[in-house]
Order: C-alpha cells, then structure tokens, then sequence
C-alpha cells in the first residue's frame, strides 16, 4: 500500500512540474531535489539587417541542490561572424522562498541571478546573456499552477558590462542598465487522464519577454510560442520560435528559432 501510494505521489509531482516547464523563461519552481539535467540548446537566429539565418548552440547542465535552490552552468558557442567559435558562459541561480501547495494547484515565488560573460564584439545595446552579452541580471519570478493550465510573470535589473577579449561597451555609461519582464502561459494538453509515468506529456505555451533600456526608455517585447513534450517522466523536447512584437531598442538578432534536448538524472546524490 505504501509503494503505491509513494508511486501515486511521484506521478503527481512530475506531472505538476511538466507543466510549468517554460521553453524560453525560468518558472518560480525548481527541478526536483538531489537531481541533475543536462541540455542541448540549439537556436536557429535570423539577423536584424541580414535575411540570413547562423547558428548558435549551448551546452547546459543543471544541478537541484535542494527543493529551494538549483544552478544552471551554460557555455555558448555559434557561427554569427562566419567561423564557428565559443561565445562565453553563464552561471544561473535560483532560490524559491515562498510556496502554497494545495491539491491541484500551486503557488510560488522565486529570486534568481544570472552572471554572463562573452567573448563576442558588441553591436547591440540590448542585453542578451546568452552568448552575446556580459552582465548580471538579479530577478524575481512568481508562477501559478491551476489543473493543468501555468502562469508565471517575471521582472528583473540588468547591468551590462564589458565584454571579455577587449569588446567594450560603447553606448556610454548611462545606458547600462536595464528591466527585464517576463509573462508565460503553459496548458498541459496530453495526457488528458494520468495512468503512470510512461506517458508522454504534451504541453503548448505562450511566452512574453521584453526589456527596456532604462538610459533612453527603448524597449522590446518579443512574442514566443512553443510546444514541449516530457518523454518518460526524463526526456524533454522543445521547439519554438521566438519573434518582436514591438521593437526599438538596437538589436542584431532579432528573431530565432529553438530545438532543445533534455535528459534527467533523478536521486543522484545524497
């Protein structure tokens, strides 16, 4: 009685967190505790100025050190000025310190901080942590869990610095810095009743992401629709397609296209 009870619990926690996986944003839940997650990130990135596509990849692992706080180490790397090269790396961080659980839904609220380092030109006064940008980013992001529907809404201060290799920043002190905003929606489609793990979960979602340079007021707001399967309680697959809405701040790539793997290690440590 107890092994099914115990079996019951763990299709019912996997199935909640499978739902608010976002493709392009951070959920204020975390991956389950003593766990790791390994990623291919690949992003297909249509120029600004060129109708011409390059090709950006990223490597990430993921740690869960416990309920309330996990890491993320990312390297990027990518093939924008015609010779295929590493980019720079990241380093994410997130502790959730605030939750409601009932039965079928959740709350929760999460602080995070990102550390970007690249080694690429600077061409844009947008910030962009993954592999174009240097910077730190420290957020706040809160998500709900209704039945099978997520919502989640994010803000955070961004800093821009120089990039590594000599690339300064040549926009001038005062526009450094910048607010970033986030607003997701996720509906978990299939299964449309939970029998056991093997189920493939299918869930279709919707993504806001935007940022305003606070030195001239020049924003963005990008638009972001998404699939994601959830293969076995373990495999993840996305794909999505992330584009401008509204767009006046000085971007290079402005449009993309991304495919992820995932694979997760559950119980690893201790």
């Amino acid at each position: 009685m107890k092994f099914i009870l115990l079996i019951g619990c763990c299709i019912a926690t996997t199935s909640l967190y499978a739902q608010e996986l976002f493709t392009f944003t951070e959920p204020a839940s975390n991956m389950p505790a003593k766990s790791i997650a390994i990623r291919a990130n690949n992003y297909f990135v249509k120029s600004s100025n060129r109708n011409k596509y390059s090709y950006n990849g990223a490597a990430e692992i993921m740690i869960g050190i416990s309920k309330k706080l996990m890491v993320h180490a990312e390297a990027f790397a990518g093939n924008d000025e015609n010779n295929f090269k590493l980019d720079g790396a990241s380093i994410y961080f997130k502790y959730r310190f605030f939750s409601v659980d009932e039965v079928h839904s959740h709350f929760r609220m999460a602080v995070y901080a990102r550390e970007a380092f690249s080694n690429s030109k600077i061409n844009q006064l947008s910030y962009d942590g993954h592999g174009s940008s240097s910077g730190t980013e420290l957020g706040l992001v809160t998500t709900k869990l209704m039945n099978k529907m997520a919502l989640s809404a994010g803000a955070s201060f961004i800093n821009i610095a120089n990039n590594m290799g000599g690339n300064k920043f040549v926009y001038g002190a005062s526009q450094r810095n910048a607010v970033g905003y986030t607003l997701s929606f996720g509906q978990l489609f299939l299964p449309v009743e939970y029998k056991n793990y093997e189920q493939t979960n299918v869930t279709a979602m919707i993504e806001f992401l935007g940022q305003t340079n606070t030195g001239n007021g020049n924003s963005f707001l990008d638009a972001a629709p998404s699939v994601q399967f959830i293969i076995k309680s373990k495999i993840r697959v996305d794909a999505g397609y992330r584009f401008p809405v509204f767009d006046n701040l000085s971007r290079v790539n402005d449009s993309r296209f991304l495919l992820r793997f995932e694979y997760n290690f559950f119980s690893v440590f201790k």
